[in-house]
């Protein structure tokens, strides 16, 4: 009898224990629950701590507080000036409103796969309406403001809000990159050609104005030397006067020297001859010196 009793304790402790658990459940303080009765739902909890439902019949669906983000797969958009672009976006929202958010999308894959939709017509019709190059100027800022509050208002109906929406990346199709890096590649082909064209042309301007200056150095060099000289010779010729008009006799006796000297030069020339004619007119004993003056 006391076995059956105990036996009787023991199970009802196991079931209540069951049933306790099974009734209650935990909000942490970064979540929000919302309790369904058979798929439907009863009522959101916001508040965090301990909670109780009916066990078995009532289950809770958790949904997160914190900001959430929306990755967008990569998709072109046209331009336009008629250029594709390769478009990255993601969005950042928060969830407000748990039960709309169930009933309408059910879980975060349904709420990206709409609101994706939104973010990617609008980045084509905002894209669409100007040209590939605004998009990497201040204009993209302000596109993007306005494109967050058209899906922002949208998703209102969805439970979330949306407080921003990016462009994580903006690139060029794979041929459309390649076409532009052959561009690019001629563009600088074609300058190193030009330098080195120019580097040419100066190797060859280089030399030939070295030459042209050289040929002036020279020729200035040469008149220089011409002038010099032709005024060296004047001034011997007016020293030359100068001395014939003071002393003719001793002027003439100078210049017989030199012709002399001029005649005779070297060590080896002898001369063999009577010492007559006016060469050697000083050299006679009866031809006396000029006198002195």
């Amino acid at each position: 009898m006391r076995r059956s009793t105990l036996a009787g304790l023991v199970i009802a402790l196991v079931v209540l224990v069951v049933v306790g658990s099974a009734s209650m459940f935990t909000v942490n303080q970064w979540q929000q629950a919302l309790v369904l009765q058979f798929g439907n739902p009863q009522r959101a909890i916001d508040e965090a701590g301990l909670h109780f439902k009916m066990p078995f019949v009532q289950n809770v669906v958790y949904f997160d507080k914190r900001v959430l983000s929306v990755d967008l797969p990569p998709a072109e958009v046209p331009t336009a000036d008629q250029k594709q672009v390769v478009v990255e976006a993601y969005a950042k929202y928060i969830i407000v409103d748990p039960l709309r958010f169930y009933q309408v999308v059910h879980d975060e894959d349904g709420l990206g796969r709409r609101v994706g939709r939104i973010i990617s017509g609008n980045l084509r019709s905002k894209l669409g309406g100007i040209p590939m190059a605004h998009i990497l100027t201040e204009e993209r800022a302000k596109i993007m403001q306005e494109i967050t509050q058209t899906v922002s208002t949208a998703a209102d109906s969805y439970g979330v809000e949306v407080i921003d929406v990016r462009m994580k990346r903006v690139d060029l199709p794979e041929e459309n990159s390649q076409a532009i890096f052959r561009r690019m590649q001629t563009q600088r082909e074609q300058e190193a050609r030009r330098i080195r064209a120019e580097g040419q042309r100066e190797a060859q301007t280089l030399p030939a104005e070295a030459d042209k200056q050289q040929v002036v150095i020279i020729s200035d060099a040469r008149r220089q030397a011409e002038i010099l000289r032709g005024e060296g010779d004047a001034e011997a010729v007016r020293i030359y006067a100068d001395a014939y008009g003071r002393d003719p006799a001793f002027f003439d006796f100078f210049r017989s020297l030199q012709a002399l000297d001029n005649g005779l030069s070297g060590g080896t020339t002898t001369y063999v001859g009577p010492p007559s004619g006016d060469f050697f007119r000083y050299f006679g004993q009866e031809t006396p010196l000029p006198p002195a003056q």
